[in-house]
């Protein structure tokens, strides 16, 4: 077994426990990772009050950096309430200094300017060093809303379309990726934005209704970098760091007269109530879709004509998917309107791949979108058409993305080497398979790479359906083939399950996206 990452956490200590240091430690926990405490500043407070702040002198902050950089360098570090601007010129030179030897090293920038309490813990010379030093060396950075503001020194609150701009501006001074919390605002969602180099938009999720909320901002962070220092890119860090957090909330309990801490657990990412929803540009309706008539899909043939679809339900397939990747293919209205009349007399699902509007006019089943169709194509009018949706997915955000949508179904892949299509992404195997399988209370399918042995395995995972293209199309005979995978399939959903594994539970293994460079 592998050692865990190491993590730095750079920030106040909070006499009360529940924030600072000690909600960084806790975080780092949950995620499994080693963490490392620097302390920059030293605070007398309880749950009511914060009573008085000292700052370490730069020179004991060298020093315990340069103590555990001798020996335990970080793969991320986070920084809370720094204290000084001189101590953060420290923690900068460190930085840098570290980054000679590990470039890829993350940095989370948490700007602590003010207590939940109210106490100030910044002047306007830190302020102008967080925006001149730090923040052009943050991998990510975590404000509030009134952070942001107050790095932007302009007037709060934010509302929406201010913290959009906002992140535009952060990311001019230089910020690689960052969340703009919703925690300081009201209303009964709770809403992040995150702009990230492969992703951006708005994180959702029931406000958390708690007055026990004290270390909610560390905690994210700190959740944050845990899993940038895992090997997640910085959206997939948000979404489980907005995991986590959540169910910190949910934990959180009173510890004085004021507000408790949060609490973090290791099984924040097998809930499916902290799962959020990740908002579709363009799209300002949120539709839910019908479910499947026989959620049991089986064998799920992915074809390219309606030839090929008579040849699959002829065999036996009940769930086929019609996938013509060509718009301006001259018989397309036909292919399809074949197609849906022979899964009718066959009693099939039938899902179009991507045609959406002439799904809807030739009366189909269903419909399946790829990530990149969700900006463009109009869900409303698929689902007040009645058909069933059907959403492809290859990492955390994905599948944030298309549980906002409550889908019918959703695809997760590729779970193995595929030459369907050139991706980026990395296969996901069948650990993360059975972790989606568990989490997702809607049908999973399992895509990529399939053969007879695979498809049994993935209906060992929990996979409602197995999506086959060339085990199919490809073989010499495909109604042998097709035999063979529905009795492999059959034989497993007889049989016991996989759960996941631990390493799908601690959601180190879940990182599924190769780093744009």
């Amino acid at each position: 077994m592998s050692n865990p990452p190491i993590v730095w956490t750079v920030a106040g200590s909070d006499s009360g426990g529940g924030a600072g240091l000690q909600a960084d430690l806790r975080a780092f926990d949950a995620f499994d990772v080693h963490g490392c405490s620097v302390v920059a500043a030293v605070t007398a407070q309880n749950s009511i009050s914060v009573q008085h702040i000292d700052a370490v002198s730069p020179a004991l902050l060298d020093a315990q950096l340069a103590a555990l950089a001798d020996d335990m360098p970080p793969a991320a570090i986070k920084t809370g309430l720094l204290g000084s601007a001189a101590n953060l010129r420290v923690l900068v030179a460190w930085v840098d200094r570290l980054r000679q030897k590990n470039p890829a090293l993350a940095l989370v920038v948490d700007p602590v300017f003010r207590s939940s309490t109210g106490a100030s813990f910044a002047d306007q010379e830190l302020l102008q060093a967080y925006r001149a030093e730090l923040l052009p060396r943050a991998t990510l950075a975590t404000p509030n809303r009134a952070e942001a503001a107050a790095l932007l020194g302009v007037a709060a609150p934010l509302d929406r379309a201010g913290v959009e701009q906002a992140a535009k501006a952060l990311h001019e001074m230089g910020c690689r990726a960052l969340a703009i919390t919703g925690g300081d605002s009201s209303g009964d969602c709770s809403e992040d934005y995150a702009s990230t180099p492969h992703a951006s938009g708005w994180l959702s999720l029931p406000r958390i209704a708690t007055s026990h909320n004290h270390g909610t901002g560390c905690v994210f962070a700190s959740s944050a970098a845990a899993a940038l220092a895992s090997g997640f890119v910085a959206i997939e860090a948000l979404v489980l760091a907005k995991m986590a957090t959540t169910h910190a909330l949910r934990h959180g309990y009173a510890a004085g007269a004021g507000a408790g801490p949060v609490r973090p657990r290791g099984d924040f990412a097998l809930r499916a109530e902290n799962l959020p929803g990740f908002s579709i540009p363009g799209q300002d309706f949120v539709p839910s879709f019908a479910p499947l008539a026989d959620p049991a899909l089986g064998l799920y043939a992915i074809v390219d004509n309606a030839a090929w679809v008579r040849r699959v339900l002829d065999a036996g397939v009940r769930t086929v998917q019609l996938r013509i990747k060509d718009p301006k293919h001259a018989a397309l209205r036909q292919e399809i309107r074949d197609s849906v009349a022979a899964a009718r007399a066959a009693g099939a699902q039938l899902f179009i791949n991507d045609h959406w509007q002439l799904a809807i006019e030739e009366g189909a089943y269903g419909v399946h979108l790829g990530q990149e169709d969700l900006a463009t194509t109009d869900l409303a009018a698929i689902a007040n058409a009645g058909l069933r949706l059907g959403v492809s997915t290859h990492a955390y955000w994905e599948v944030c993305r298309a549980w906002a949508l409550r889908p019918s179904y959703i695809a997760c892949g590729p779970i193995h080497p595929t030459g369907a299509k050139a991706m980026p992404w990395i296969p996901q195997g069948n650990d993360n398979l059975a972790y989606w399988c568990a989490l997702l209370p809607v049908p999973v399918v399992g895509i990529g790479g399939m053969d007879v042995e695979r498809a049994a395995k993935a209906s060992q995972c929990g996979a409602a359906g197995v999506a086959v293209i060339s085990a199919i199309t490809a073989a010499t005979s495909p109604e042998n083939a097709i035999r063979a995978l529905q009795a492999a399939i059959a034989t497993s959903l007889a049989g016991p399950k996989n759960p996941p594994s631990r390493a799908a539970t601690t959601i180190r293994c879940t990182a599924t996206f190769v780093s744009l460079p």
